[in-house]
């Protein structure tokens, strides 16, 4: 997009088109077009503003019924914070007593609405005008929030009475086939570098990076945290100074979502230090045979280098030195009371409200539970006997440290059976194993 399709988007006419269009479907898209250009709207306007509503309806799982009232940019979409994350972010620096933060790279300002919304003054910059642009109307609301269309590493913060940065890098570069994802920080725009030298003049510094960045090389004076939100590992974040109170190393944050009888969602937190553990991140795990039940660590704990951290807190072993699977003889204990830190805060009472609404439910589980029934050599022969012995037609697969692909190995069982059933193919001891569970209530 433009800066001149832009403008017409936020004209009267185009804000008003916008609000009129119907809930995006991409089967009726071409449909719509079509008669948004026979009532003489122009076909650049109306192809911005059907793209608005498809990104629009698939912004709604970051924003909910927020992203209605939002612009996007595809690649700005894809790199946004989710709001629910945004506002862990947001309760960081106001934890830290930071009150004006600089957003140096905004994208479309998705953290900077909740450093806005948790009442910091914000400046949040971007180096694309159309960018900065949209950040500026998705920031209308906040008097106390200016977007600016520059480079936010040539502010002069002091200048600014800037207490508190937060980056979040672009990783993505644009070819002939369209947006690519960078995985190395030093392709990061701006490099990490850059961004890491700004410490020395505002020690209230955070960066969001993607969570496949490597261990190797990162700050020894940062918090290194990986987040995940119902298993799905969504970012990790770089925090220095007061904004890494318990001090650096590596750390997990888990957030889980449950929805009660009445519909209602509870949404809960935990986070997992290296420095929980007396041996901190030297801790290793003991590897044993499998046990009567099987755990799967959360994916940010597994990211952040802390599986041999939650075997002991489950009190369990790995089935293998190389598998991130841990095995008990007796059910977990329950896990730890709420982390009155899980986002930087230092006391329950520095919270802000959203995290402190994070932690209501109690804390997460730091890995899902299953019960082992059986557990057998892998062979595919051998595994289609078993199944159709035991009436098995609906089939769950989980693997790790297997070349096996579920999708095709369930089209070679040819299942007809009425039972479910679920089994985890990994290795035990080196070995090629089959496991047949099933999964504990509630999945922890």
């Amino acid at each position: 997009m433009d800066a001149a399709i832009l403008s017409k988007l936020l004209s009267p006419a185009g804000r008003a088109l916008l609000g009129a269009l119907p809930p995006y479907d991409e089967r009726s898209a071409m449909r719509t077009s079509t008669k948004l250009r026979e009532q003489g709207v122009a076909p650049d306007l109306a192809a911005a503003a059907l793209t608005q509503s498809r990104l629009r309806s698939k912004a709604r799982t970051k924003f909910g019924e927020l992203a209605e009232q939002m612009l996007f940019t595809a690649d700005g979409l894809e790199q946004a914070t989710r709001l629910r994350v945004a506002s862990l972010h947001a309760d960081r620096f106001t934890s830290a007593g930071v009150t004006h933060i600089a957003d140096l790279t905004s994208g479309i300002g998705a953290d900077a609405m909740a450093f806005a919304g948790a009442g910091l003054r914000v400046l949040a910059t971007d180096v694309d005008e159309v960018t900065a642009r949209i950040a500026a109307w998705n920031l209308r609301q906040f008097p106390e929030a200016e977007a600016r269309h520059a480079d936010g590493l040539a502010l002069d913060l002091r200048a600014e009475h800037i207490d508190g940065i937060y980056a979040d890098p672009a990783r993505r570069t644009r070819g002939p086939r369209g947006s690519r994802r960078v995985f190395d920080p030093r392709s990061y725009e701006p490099p990490l570098d850059s961004v890491f030298a700004l410490r020395g003049v505002v020690p209230a510094l955070g960066i969001k990076v993607g969570p496949g960045i490597p261990h190797e090389g990162l700050p020894e004076d940062a918090e290194a945290q990986w987040v995940s939100i119902d298993n799905d590992v969504v970012e990790a974040g770089l925090w220095f100074g007061p904004l890494a109170p318990r001090g650096p190393g590596r750390s997990a944050l888990v957030v889980r979502t449950t929805v009660d009888g009445d519909g209602k969602e509870h949404t809960s937190t935990r986070v997992l230090r290296a420095s929980d553990h007396p041996d901190g991140a030297a801790l290793e795990a003991p590897t044993g045979g499998v046990g009567e039940y099987l755990y799967e660590p959360d994916g940010a704990v597994i990211r952040a280098g802390l599986v041999a951290h939650a075997a002991a807190e489950l009190g369990g072993r790995l089935i293998d030195p190389t598998i991130a699977y841990v095995t008990t003889d007796a059910p977990a204990p329950r896990p730890p009371a709420p982390d009155a830190t899980a986002s930087g805060a230092t006391s329950p009472g520095a919270r802000g409200d959203a995290a402190a609404a994070l932690d209501a439910a109690g804390p997460a589980p730091i890995a899902t539970g299953y019960r082992v029934l059986d557990t057998l050599p892998f062979g595919l022969k051998r595994l289609k006997a078993y199944l159709r012995e035991r009436n098995v037609g609906r089939l769950t697969i989980k693997k790790r440290g297997t070349a096996v692909v579920p999708e095709q190995l369930r089209k070679q069982l040819v299942l007809t059976g009425t039972e479910e059933a679920t089994i985890v193919l990994t290795r035990v001891a080196g070995a090629q194993t089959v496991l047949l569970v099933e999964p504990l209530r509630g999945g922890a």
